[in-house]
């Protein structure tokens, strides 16, 4: 065989090659554009769903109970405290100044050296050591910090009716009224509240902000209207100390990195109702920096993934954004790829704006135009919750094992 054939050959060799290596990119591609089209179309109606339900979930109302006549509780509220946080003394005076006729606050440190004590003390010696106790107390009974704080306080609760409530929360005057009347049916095993962060001045501190307005609250809301998933959200929770004694009371919850989820699991599992009221709490979201932010995001899709496996591995299927840009890409930023880009990113803010509105969430509108870099990103922290087995609490590092538990990790 000549040379000249030979040369002929191999670039015939090379055409094939490369018309197959070009079908094989497009094929590629055509997949890459249906795969990407499926989370596109789902989460599209899924924000959809998720206005309806939202505006369904609110026209329901709070159980009618006239509390100084027919339920009128004493309640013990244990504040578990930390450090100074973001407006933390105004946060935590709200607790004392409710419209109840009587209850007590149990404002519960670990460490003696506490920066946040003074603030503690203070409110105390304004209020009267009557309502407002204020306990240190270090007991380990676990790895979760914030079950080991609220051992100490609970040991001083003088009320069967107990109010769990995080130290970042802001309070209306009504919230113990309202948080604590659904108790009055014994077929209610525990009570939490909506929340919505607020008072976040820097970009990632507003990342934060839609995490939780615009994409936890309503998804929360969603699964309890359409039955999908019940609840228990952590910063706000009503329970009789009896009721949760027969759930294995709070020793049992310590080593739970979700333990506000467990303790809810435990009561619907027992046959009691587990109830989420249309009544929004304020929740002040303070963080130090963008790494803060990072850890707090993986932190928050790891406990929403041990909560609920399933659930949350299928969410992949509604995260409409982050896969409209990849079609967008697949397609070389034609007009077609940039106009499902674009349709997609306006149904979207269009929709969480709504939801906003229903939460009365000024904040969250102004803040809207960073949704889709948040959506963006949260693709990445999902991804992150399905492989990360370590766990950063308040600084400590944990191990996460079977069933939602988690360990102090040991290098």
């Amino acid at each position: 065989m000549s040379n000249r054939r030979r040369s002929q050959l191999k670039q015939e060799v090379n055409i094939e090659m490369l018309l197959i290596m070009t079908f094989y990119v497009d094929f590629m591609k055509q997949v890459l554009q249906i795969i990407c089209l499926i989370p596109i179309l789902g989460g599209s109606i899924y924000s959809i769903l998720s206005v309806w339900t939202t505006k369904h979930f609110f026209q329901k109302s709070i159980p009618d109970i006239n509390a100084t006549e027919k339920f009128n509780p004493s309640v013990t509220v244990l504040k578990p405290v930390r450090g100074i946080e973001k407006d933390l003394k105004s946060n935590l005076r709200t607790i004392a100044v409710q419209d109840w006729p009587e209850y007590q606050v149990i404002y519960s440190v670990q460490d003696p050296q506490d920066s946040a004590l003074p603030i503690l003390q203070d409110i105390q010696l304004e209020i009267g050591s009557q309502k407002i106790s204020v306990v240190i107390d270090n007991k380990e009974a676990g790895a979760n910090g914030k079950v080991n704080n609220l051992l100490g306080a609970i040991t001083e609760a003088r009320h069967d009716t107990i109010i769990i409530s995080d130290s970042d929360t802001n309070l209306k005057p009504d919230y113990i009224k309202n948080i604590i009347s659904p108790l009055s049916n014994p077929n209610v095993g525990c009570v939490c509240t909506l929340f919505k962060v607020k008072s976040a001045h820097q970009w990632f501190e507003k990342m934060e902000l839609l995490t939780m307005n615009a994409d936890f609250i309503p998804s929360v809301i969603f699964a309890t209207v359409t039955g999908a998933s019940n609840a228990c959200l952590g910063p706000s929770i009503a329970i009789s100390r009896s009721t949760l004694q027969e759930l294995g009371g709070l020793e049992s919850l310590a080593d739970y990195l979700v333990e506000d989820y467990e303790l809810g699991r435990r009561v619907w599992t027992s046959g009691k109702k587990m109830l989420l009221l249309p009544y929004i709490i304020d929740v002040t979201v303070d963080l130090k920096n963008w790494q803060n932010w990072w850890t707090h995001q993986v932190y928050w899709d790891q406990n929403t993934y041990l909560a609920r496996p399933w659930p949350f591995i299928a969410t992949i299927l509604i995260r409409a954004v982050p896969f409209a840009i990849l079609f967008a890409v697949a397609r070389m930023g034609d007009l077609w790829g940039l106009g499902v880009l674009g349709i997609t990113v306006v149904l979207r803010l269009l929709t969480a704006g709504i939801t906003l509105k229903e939460l009365q969430d000024i904040e969250g509108f102004a803040s809207l135009y960073l949704l889709p870099l948040r959506d963006t990103f949260g693709l990445i922290f999902w991804f992150l919750a399905l492989t990360k087995r370590t766990v950063v609490w308040r600084g400590v590092k944990y191990k996460l094992i079977n069933n939602g538990k988690m360990v102090p990790f040991i290098n």
